[in-house]
């Protein structure tokens, strides 16, 4: 694969076992995990990240506030997270470059696509942030968005908590759940298979836009993933 979208939910920089929004050694691994998959030749990744760990701008609505105030909080939340993994990214020698939806000219780059893809082009960890800087979506359509717009091959998108790909039904409910190897995205609506948000799977179906699904979290997956192993779930 030449260019590459990661979607990382928010809650996947914190950790179970610690109290902290944002745990130290798991951007650490993340980050080394981003790291060790660019000494492919030619890779160019691209990484959108979430907020959850911080903020999510549903929950603040079912609390009774603005649904669009809450949500930009909760892109603020992506910012910050973005912000740690730059600098993990970094610590492990890959240039990066956090790029922002929102305007924030000392911490991020503006979002421009030509821009982007020209950091992409020069071996830079590209991170957006701040979603598509518009409320009432989730981080998981600018992922889609973002990979349409600099012509990525595929979303890869990673998942923790221990579901490594797409099931038939939630299998830290079902222990019996069938996981599947490949699916259309015709199946995932039709089945309504919560992989990603709805909209985002209707954006990829209709982009053309590959999708895998599988756990970020096992040591060496994201080059599995990258190097075309069947890891997780393959959406077409």
């Amino acid at each position: 694969m030449r260019r590459v979208v990661l979607k990382l939910s928010g809650e996947a920089l914190a950790s179970a076992s610690s109290e902290e929004t944002i745990d130290a050694s798991t951007v650490d691994f993340l980050a080394r995990e981003i790291a060790d998959a660019m000494q492919r030749g030619g890779l160019e990744l691209a990484v959108v990240v979430g907020g959850g760990n911080i903020w999510r701008g549903a929950t603040g609505a079912m609390a009774g506030m603005n649904r669009a105030n809450s949500d930009l909080m909760g892109m603020l939340g992506t910012v910050i997270n973005a912000l740690a993994l730059q600098d993990a990214i970094e610590s492990h020698g890959r240039p990066t470059r956090v790029m922002s939806a929102i305007g924030m000219d000392q911490v991020a780059e503006p979002y421009i696509r030509r821009r982007a893809v020209r950091h992409l082009e020069k071996g830079r960890v590209v991170i957006f942030a701040a979603g598509m800087g518009n409320p009432y979506f989730t981080t998981d359509t600018p992922a889609a968005q973002r990979a349409a717009e600099i012509e990525a091959e595929i979303v890869l998108k990673g998942t923790h908590g221990g579901v490594d790909g797409v099931y038939n039904e939630d299998p830290r409910k079902n222990p019996d759940a069938v996981k599947f190897e490949e699916i259309s995205f015709d199946e995932v609506i039709s089945r309504d298979l919560r992989v990603m948000d709805m909209t985002a799977i209707t954006f990829c179906k209709d982009n053309h836009l590959l999708l895998r699904v599988f756990d970020l979290m096992a040591d060496g997956n994201l080059g599995r993933a990258l190097d075309g192993f069947a890891v997780g779930t393959l959406v077409k």
